[in-house]
């Protein structure tokens, strides 16, 4: 797939979500219920984002978002 060309605030929101979802995964977690909350508002703005009203294939632009920002994660941590 060619890459796509999402808007900043979506890959950030993205990122945010990974971020949100690890630290909820880690061995005892302190603030779940805050951090479940976050996942939740993070979850709807991303499935609700404007821009996947844009892309001829939603699943394939949400799996390539995903995948973005896993890179720029470990770009940052590198």
């Amino acid at each position: 797939m060619d890459l796509i060309d999402f808007p900043d605030d979506l890959v950030q929101t993205q990122a945010a979500w990974n971020a949100t979802y690890q630290a909820l995964a880690a061995p005892s977690p302190r603030n779940t219920t805050t951090l479940r909350r976050r996942l939740l508002l993070l979850s709807v703005r991303l499935w609700w984002h404007p821009y996947w009203e844009t892309v001829p294939s939603v699943p394939a632009a949400r799996s390539e978002l995903r995948d973005l920002a896993r890179a720029h994660a470990a770009v940052r941590v590198a």
